[in-house]
């Protein structure tokens, strides 16, 4: 049994937590909220009434986060780094910045770490299931010393280069989906005008060469794809809140490196529009019914 820290059990990380604990891992869960520590800790995880008494004793630490500001004040600023006991094994979650993610990879290193960037993909539902898939940024034998604890929260666990590259390729992939989705929801809007049914239009396309993702597996209108949020009045799955920091985080990053990204500026400003009409908290599949209204 691995003795595993972790920080930051929230929609994501509480579930994540608790698969540890299911494949027979001992976790010792922390969080500011109260409320949320409380299904991990019935689920068997052991309570820490701080970051520092969470990582003491741990052989490995897992941070989930919602941000850059978050993840550095808990490694840099008398926290993980100067509290986790020597040859841990350091794994960050969260979805962010790229100058974040290097600055902690730097600081770790030089603290005696191996230290891994991984977020990840697939949503709540995903996260609940064990399916989700990781991306991770750091070395070779950081990622070697992850896996085997990765595996038991995830499918898919990929090696994407060196410190960062987990966030990058995070931010790529979400900017993609974003715009895949809206040009999906565009597909249905104007199928509708046309007067097409929109299970037809599923078939036609989920069949032809506008297949993709956010239309076969998480199809924005009901019926089709029954697993789909679009059939819980767009509830759970993928926030459009988060959707649009992802976006932030790609326009961001597109703007310090000098990348063109006219589609992903365009969904970043629509997805905006649609979390400041009071849906942040929708499906991001839900700008559908934004586009509806949009002449």
């Amino acid at each position: 049994m691995t003795t595993i820290a972790f920080i930051g059990v929230g929609n994501m990380g509480g579930p994540m937590a608790r698969n540890l604990v299911k494949a027979g891992e001992g976790v010792t869960a922390f969080d500011l909220s109260a409320a949320v520590l409380e299904p991990v800790v019935a689920a068997g995880a052991a309570k820490a009434a701080s970051v520092k008494e969470a990582v003491k004793d741990a052989d490995v630490v897992i941070t989930m986060l919602p941000a850059g500001q978050h993840v550095r004040a808990v490694y840099l600023e008398d926290g993980i780094l100067g509290a986790a006991k020597k040859g841990a094994l350091v794994v960050d979650s969260s979805t962010i910045d790229v100058d974040s993610a290097r600055a902690v990879h730097a600081a770790a290193e030089k603290a005696g770490f191996d230290f891994l960037d991984a977020p990840v993909s697939g949503g709540t539902g995903g996260a609940e299931a064990a399916s989700l898939a990781f991306m991770c940024g750091g070395s070779e034998k950081a990622f070697r010393r992850a896996e085997p604890i990765l595996q038991k929260m995830g499918k898919r666990i990929v090696h994407a280069g060196g410190a960062g590259a987990g966030q990058a390729a995070k931010i790529c992939n979400n900017m993609l989906l974003a715009i895949s989705m809206i040009g999906t929801c565009e597909a249905f809007v104007l199928g509708e005008k046309l007067g097409l049914e929109p299970q037809k239009l599923f078939d036609i396309m989920s069949a032809a060469s506008g297949q993709c993702w956010s239309l076969t597996t998480y199809c924005p209108v009901p019926g089709p794809v029954p697993t789909s949020p679009a059939n819980r009045g767009y509830t759970g799955g993928f926030a459009a809140a988060l959707m649009l920091k992802d976006l932030k985080l790609s326009q961001a990053a597109a703007q310090s490196t000098g990348a063109a990204t006219p589609l992903g500026a365009e969904a970043a400003q629509l997805y905006s529009l649609f979390a400041n009409q009071g849906r942040a908290n929708m499906d991001f599949s839900c700008i559908i019914e934004m586009l509806r209204g949009i002449r």
